[in-house]
């Protein structure tokens, strides 16, 4: 109809994921098959709080640096060459600014040493304690589930807050032309979803289908953490392809995955809203790939950023012994309570100043009081006895009284006097440095999504 403006028709926007986790590694192969489908977009999500609390806390990766190296030298070289932008979230494993910039001295290295010539986008997740102790004072911080209020006294006491953010710093970045982007603590489809979003595709099915991505070949079948995978994007739909021949999606796999990390079976929540999936479908598309239709974002009309931080609670040393005897395996829930009382005894200290853990594997060592098997059956029985003290000092001491005491405790029917423990490593004791515990685990209304801090450098 003449006047009549018509709407442009999207083509399908390809998404390289690479691996699970930046550093878990992928094969050569798949890589250079997604490639070959001339994807749109290479992306990593680089992190998680997975691993406990201690690596946003001593401001240090979780995965290993050669093995980040070698998978963004593969990615960037490759983007970069091809004209590919390459983006990364969660750098370093937690996303504070120690973590992002170990992370682009990696890519700077690669740079370097590949001669590439490439615009590069930072964006840091980190939020200053004024700017969260201001959020208290105006009512804008509230906890997640089973999370107590944040005080001010628990900010202080508090290291490397960070705040996940949405796809607004991506789209910032890769607006003004950088071709890699690494960013600080991100939600995690933010990574995968930004470039299309900005391009004009539904949110709804691009966050959906980063928040499958993220995980890379997961969500396939058999899942695994260090393969690739492919998604593309069409304007009702999207498509999941896996990248190796010993794989495919299905629509079980791919709808179990969908519900991975959530409560809620419906509502994905994130930045600035959520993921309605009540009329979401999965089918099969043909040569063991799924399309999904029917992700609907829900924009929330206030902005919420979840935050993240940690605080120092001790120093902690660990023993790692075996016990073989049966007359200790029947008695060891007395045995230990014992040692521990005489440990205390002998150190005089008390709960507050030491605390002593026994791990028992082979019993309730991944459980612990929740284990719902009673009855030790095991013929043997590993225990690592952890102690946390105020300083590492103390830790040490405390647990080299426990580990003898343990070692030499004489319980009723005992046999043998030579030692009840068997140590696979001499030293048998090990200092593990600080422990940290998260603090912060809040939501910060924000009024401006771009609040992060951004730059940009030519390397």
């Amino acid at each position: 109809m003449p006047g009549t403006k018509m709407k442009r028709k999207l083509p399908p926007f390809k998404i390289l994921s690479t691996t699970a986790i930046l550093g878990y590694g992928f094969p050569e192969s798949s890589f250079w098959r997604g490639i070959r489908k001339k994807p749109d977009l290479i992306a990593a999500d680089a992190g998680s709080t997975d691993p406990g609390p201690y690596y946003l806390g001593a401001g240090k990766s979780f995965t290993n640096r050669t093995a980040v190296k070698r998978d963004l030298r593969m990615m960037i070289k490759a983007g970069v060459e091809k004209g590919i932008p390459v983006v990364i979230g969660t750098a370093g494993g937690s996303g504070a600014r120690p973590h992002v910039d170990w992370c682009l001295e990696i890519v700077e290295e690669i740079a370097r040493e590949e001669n590439l010539h490439f615009k590069l986008g930072v964006a840091y997740g980190d939020v200053s304690k004024e700017t969260v102790l201001q959020a208290i004072k105006e009512k804008r911080i509230k906890p997640l589930e089973f999370v107590p209020e944040l005080t001010p006294e628990t900010v202080e006491q508090s290291e490397n807050i960070v705040a996940q953010m949405g796809v607004e710093p991506f789209i910032k970045l890769l607006k003004e032309g950088c071709q890699v982007v690494v960013a600080g603590r991100s939600y995690d489809p933010a990574v995968f979803a930004a470039l299309p979003i900005s391009l004009g595709y539904d949110p709804g099915l691009a966050l959906h289908l980063g928040k499958i991505l993220e995980c890379a070949a997961i969500a396939a079948t058999p899942g695994s953490g260090s393969d690739c995978a492919l998604g593309i994007l069409e304007e009702d739909s999207f498509i999941l392809e896996a990248l190796s021949p010993e794989r495919k999606f299905t629509p079980q796999s791919a709808a179990a995955h969908t519900l991975y990390e959530k409560s809620d079976p419906y509502e994905l929540p994130g930045p600035g809203g959520a993921i309605n999936l009540r009329e979401c479908t999965f089918e099969e598309a043909g040569n063991g790939r799924v399309r999904v239709r029917g992700s609907r974002f829900v924009p929330s009309g206030e902005y919420w950023v979840k935050l993240e931080a940690v605080r120092l609670t001790g120093y902690r040393s660990i023993s790692i012994a075996g016990v073989r005897d049966p007359i200790m395996i029947s008695k060891i829930d007395s045995i230990l309570k014992e040692v521990e009382k005489r440990a205390r005894d002998i150190m005089k200290i008390s709960p507050a100043e030491g605390r002593i853990f026994f791990h028992v594997y082979g019993k309730n060592g991944v459980m612990g009081e929740l284990e719902p098997v009673k009855k030790t059956l095991s013929h043997e029985l590993g225990i690592v006895i952890e102690t946390i003290g105020r300083s590492q000092e103390e830790a040490d001491s405390l647990l080299a009284v426990t580990r003898s005491a343990l070692l030499h405790f004489g319980y009723e029917g005992r046999i043998a006097t030579a030692g009840n423990l068997a140590f696979p490593f001499s030293p048998s004791d090990v200092a593990m440095g600080k422990v940290f515990e998260f603090s912060i685990y809040h939501l910060m209304k924000v009024e401006d999504p771009n609040f992060f801090r951004t730059e940009i450098r030519e390397l």
